[in-house]
């Protein structure tokens, strides 16, 4: 039988106790001051977990991440922000200082997207602001060039015979 006068142990300590081969009565349960919420302590609220994509933003804007990502957003997203007639005609090709080049497959295509720059630029601009876009250059199709090989040399060449 427990004293009066001792406190009431919890059963699950109580058993731990009896079967390590310990007196049951000697625990006393300490009262204390209740420590201060801080987020760093462990157990506290602060260290709640955090949603897979809250910890990727957080992680991006304090890497400084966020330019960087916009941009690939650009390329990736190509088709909702020019359109999906447009992007089966065009493909971002770079993105350097501020301007975004832009490749057509034909010049009929560079020359109308060069007519419609403030649209698609505006709307580059309310997407993604943080990619830095300040301009917009539309070219036509890669042509195939004559200059290739180890003896390519530069100007017209062999060609050249007005000269």
């Amino acid at each position: 039988m427990p004293d009066k006068g001792a406190p009431e142990v919890p059963e699950t300590l109580a058993t731990y106790l009896r079967l390590r081969g310990l007196e049951p009565s000697k625990y006393r349960r300490r009262r204390g001051p209740r420590p201060v919420a801080d987020e760093n302590q462990p157990f506290m609220g602060g260290r709640d977990p955090h949603g897979v994509g809250d910890v990727l933003d957080t992680l991006t804007r304090d890497a400084g991440w966020e330019p960087q990502l916009a941009r690939a957003d650009i390329a990736r997203t190509w088709e909702e922000v020019a359109g999906t007639e447009t992007a089966q005609h065009t493909r971002p090709v770079a993105l350097d200082a501020g301007l975004l080049t832009v490749q057509a497959d034909s010049t009929a295509w560079a020359k109308q997207l060069q007519l419609m720059r403030a649209q698609v630029l505006s709307e580059i601009m309310r997407r993604f602001p943080e990619a830095g876009v300040d301009a917009i250059r539309f070219i036509g199709p890669d042509v195939p060039s004559w200059k290739w090989g180890p003896r390519a040399i530069p100007g017209r060449g062999p060609r050249d015979t007005y000269g």
